[in-house]
């Protein structure tokens, strides 16, 4: 099984040797760890991953061998684990889906999720009331509501839920990609804006000409500071969830703003802007930065670009408490709004196909709050999106 783990980390370009491989099976061996999947991560990335800059692609690695495997958190608290379990997923036609009706809006789902932890007593599998596995309960795993609460699941499969109640792990983007920036870099080049500032450190060849013309062909070298982008940019990237999908061309889109931009400040949310943002997202439970903290340090000059798919319930944007992850005491459209009243230059790249942004009521609620300035993520739209923000 080893071996094929080892192969997986090597096809996602992680440079992995022999050496340290053998050196995971002698610590196994050796029983360091017993049986954690967690223990086994910190195990394999300690041992087999000598430079930081490969954590992300590790990362992706080992999700995709051990799909499925991931612990709860400890908010799931007085819910019997053996609940939580997958023991059967039921496929339901379109039909059927059809047929199934929300419970009337999200303080009603809430409300009666209170009461179902109340009143139920064991673990239950089907069925559509309470908390369990493969049925259509609004409540559980692996089975289908067109609202409900996601417990116990490890990634979504219809995205339909208002909330989530297990830990999310979401991973860094990797700005290293080269593959495919090249274009888009000509694209976001169309946002520079030239000055010269610093130490005179480059040769100005045409002053010095004329100094050296002007001083009777003696010699007079004329040194002048470097052109640099003068734009500042700040992005907020949409993490985990629906976004998986988009990981790519969203990594690219990273790598070419690095490239491109020298003042460039970037930050992760997941789905919609709320109180906090994170820079680490192996971190981003334990060190979250306060979003009001971010709009009062850097002044209203910066260029705003947000990026996601705004792919999510309706409820994470427009209710006080909607956040699939915790509970937010204003509504994500406030803290766009704050955030849009902050930097007057702002836009929002979607890697959603633009024809599908009318099947989504969540895209349209946050491209009216954008004002209209939502483009696809794209190279026409990243040129038209850095037109709005020129």
């Amino acid at each position: 099984m080893l071996i094929d783990f080892f192969y997986k980390i090597r096809a996602y370009q992680v440079p992995v040797t022999i050496r340290e491989f053998l050196d995971l099976l002698r610590a196994m061996k050796a029983e360091v760890i017993y049986g954690s999947i967690e223990d086994f991560y910190s195990l394999a990335r300690i041992t087999l991953i000598k430079e930081e800059k490969h954590f992300d692609k590790f990362d992706r690695a080992f999700a995709d061998y051990f799909k499925g495997i991931e612990s709860l958190d400890e908010i799931m608290g007085e819910v019997p684990d053996e609940w939580l379990k997958k023991l059967a997923e039921k496929n339901l036609s379109d039909e059927e889906k059809a047929m199934i009706e929300s419970l009337g809006g999200f303080e009603k789902l809430m409300e009666t999720l209170k009461e179902r932890l109340e009143e139920q007593k064991k673990r239950h599998q089907g069925g559509s009331k309470w908390i369990g596995t493969a049925g259509t309960s609004p409540f559980g795993a692996y089975g289908y509501n067109p609202e409900g609460v996601r417990i116990g699941q490890h990634e979504s499969r219809h995205r339909r839920a208002v909330k989530v109640w297990d830990k999310r792990e979401f991973k860094n983007f990797d700005d290293e990609v080269e593959i495919g920036t090249r274009n888009m870099k000509v694209a976001l080049r169309r946002l520079r804006k030239f000055a010269r500032t610093g130490l005179a450190e480059e040769l100005d060849l045409d002053d010095t000409i004329k100094s050296t013309a002007a001083n009777a062909g003696y010699l007079d070298i004329k040194m002048r500071p470097e052109k640099h982008n003068r734009v500042k940019v700040i992005m907020f990237f949409d993490v985990g969830g629906s976004m998986d999908d988009h990981i790519r061309v969203v990594e690219e889109l990273f790598s070419a703003a690095r490239s491109e931009f020298k003042h460039l400040e970037y930050y992760y949310f997941h789905n919609c802007l709320y109180e906090s943002v994170w820079k680490d997202n192996r971190r981003r439970f334990g060190e979250r930065i306060p979003t009001y903290e971010l709009l009062q340090t850097f002044p209203s000059d910066y260029k705003l670009i947000f990026v996601g798919d705004a792919t999510m319930s309706p409820y994470e944007i427009t209710y006080p408490g909607g956040s699939v992850e915790h509970w937010n005491e204003e509504a994500g459209a406030v803290w766009l709004q704050r955030a849009l009243e902050t930097y007057s230059k702002a836009i929002w790249l979607n890697p959603q196909p633009e024809r599908m942004w009318h099947y989504h009521q969540s895209i349209e609620i946050v491209n009216q709050v954008m004002e209209k300035r939502m483009f696809p993520l794209t190279l026409e739209g990243i040129t038209r999106g850095i037109q709005a923000l020129s």
